[in-house]
C-alpha cells in the first residue's frame, strides 16, 4: 500500500522541483539530458538543497518530503531554521527544530538568529531579515536552492493583500515558484493547500509548532487568515483559495509580458544621449510606459520596495498631463521633471 494522500502528493511537489533543479545545474554544465539518476554520478559532489523550516506544519511537511526525495535523485538535502528573537524562548524553540531535522536525516543543519529591524513594519522587517539570513546560509554552503513552504493559502493571502493595497498586476501575481538571485528560492508547495500540509504531518506523527503571531489580530496577514478569507468563502462559496491562486498565475504570466515589452520598447524613447523622450513615452500603452518610468526612477537611485503606484503616476502626469507642473519627488532623493519635452529623472 502506498503512502497516505497527503504524503503523496508533499512528496510529488517536491519530487518535481528537484527535478527542475538538476535539470538546470546540468543544462549550466552542458551534460546532455537524462535521467536524475544517470545524471547525477557524473556530477560530484551531488548538489545541496536546503529547506527553510521554522517548525509549523507546512515547513515540517516540506523538510520531510525533501529527506524522502532528495537521496532518491542523487541530491544533499539540509535544513534552515532562522530564530528572529522576536518572542520568549524563541532560542530554544530553534534548537528543538534543529533537532527534528536532523532526526529527519538532514544534514547539514543550522539555526541563525537575526535582529529585526523596523523599517516596513514588523512584518516585512522579519521578512527581511529571515531572507538575509537564508541568502547567508545557501551561499556559506554552496546550496543549490532553498525551498520554502508557501502554500496555496499562503498565495491566496497574498493576492489579497496586493488587491488591498490598490497594487498593480505584479502584485497581483503574488509569490512565485522560482524567485530570488538564480533562481535561489523554490516555493513547491504553491499548489498545495495548508490542510493537506498538516494532514501530512499528523499522519507522520511529525511534531509542529503553530507560531502565535499566525493567529494575532494585531498582524494584517493574521486578520486576513483567520477573518476576511472564511467571510469570502461564506458570501461566495468554497473554490475562492484556488480562484485567488489561479488568478495570480494568470497575473503572473501577463506582468511578466508587459515586462518584456517595456524592456524592448525603452531603448526606443530614448535620445541620442539616453534621456526619455516625452512624446515617445506619450505613445505608449500606458502599462508599458509606467514600467519604463518605474526602472528609470529605480535605476536614478529610488528604492524599489518605497517606490509606489502613486509616484509613478505622478511622473505618468508629467508625460500625460503637462501642464507646467513642476518636480516630481520621489523615494531616495530622486526627482523626476520635464525638461524641453524630454523626462529627467536622477536624484538631487
Amino acid at each position: 500500500m502506498g503512502p497516505h494522500p497527503a504524503v503523496a502528493a508533499i512528496r510529488l511537489a517536491v519530487r518535481r522541483v528537484l527535478h527542475d533543479i538538476l535539470t538546470e545545474l546540468n543544462t549550466t554544465a552542458g551534460v546532455p539530458a537524462a535521467t536524475a539518476a544517470e545524471r547525477m554520478p557524473e556530477r560530484p559532489p551531488s548538489p545541496l538543497v536546503l529547506v527553510a523550516c521554522s517548525g509549523g506544519a507546512d515547513s515540517m511537511a516540506l523538510a520531510s518530503a525533501l529527506a524522502f526525495e532528495a537521496p532518491r535523485l542523487g541530491v544533499r538535502a539540509g535544513g534552515v531554521t532562522v530564530d528572529h528573537g522576536l518572542q520568549s524562548g524563541s532560542d530554544l524553540r530553534a534548537e528543538e527544530v534543529v533537532l527534528r531535522l536532523r532526526e529527519l536525516g538532514l544534514d547539514p543543519v543550522e539555526a541563525t538568529a537575526v535582529s529585526v529591524g523596523r523599517a516596513g513594519g514588523p512584518e516585512a522587517a522579519a521578512r527581511d531579515a529571515r531572507y538575509a539570513a537564508l541568502d547567508a546560509a545557501a551561499a556559506r554552503h554552496e546550496a543549490a536552492a532553498v525551498l520554502l513552504g508557501h502554500t496555496r493559502d499562503d498565495q491566496a493571502e497574498t493576492v489579497l493583500l496586493g488587491l488591498a493595497r490598490g497594487s498593480g498586476i505584479r502584485s497581483l501575481s503574488g509569490m512565485a515558484a522560482v524567485s530570488g538571485a538564480g533562481g535561489r528560492y523554490r516555493r513547491p508547495f504553491l499548489q498545495v493547500d495548508r490542510q493537506t500540509a498538516r494532514k501530512a504531518c499528523m499522519v507522520q506523527s511529525l511534531p509542529v509548532w503553530d507560531d502565535p503571531h499566525n493567529a494575532d489580530p494585531a498582524y494584517t496577514r493574521s486578520r486576513l487568515r483567520h477573518e476576511g478569507l472564511p467571510a469570502l468563502e461564506k458570501a461566495l462559496g468554497k473554490g475562492v483559495v484556488e480562484a485567488l491562486a489561479r488568478t495570480a498565475q494568470l497575473s503572473r504570466d501577463d506582468a511578466d509580458a508587459l515586462d518584456t515589452w517595456a524592456r524592448q520598447a525603452e531603448a526606443g524613447v530614448r535620445d541620442d544621449s539616453g534621456v526619455l523622450e516625452c512624446a515617445k513615452l506619450y505613445a505608449l500603452p500606458p502599462a508599458v510606459r509606467r514600467r519604463i518610468l518605474r526602472r528609470a526612477a529605480i535605476d536614478a537611485g529610488a528604492p524599489a520596495g518605497a517606490l509606489f503606484a502613486r509616484h509613478i503616476e505622478e511622473v505618468d502626469r508629467l508625460i500625460t498631463g503637462w501642464r507646467g507642473q513642476g518636480a516630481i519627488n520621489l523615494p531616495g532623493k530622486v526627482v523626476a521633471r520635464r525638461q524641453g519635452g524630454r523626462l529627467v529623472i536622477r536624484q538631487g
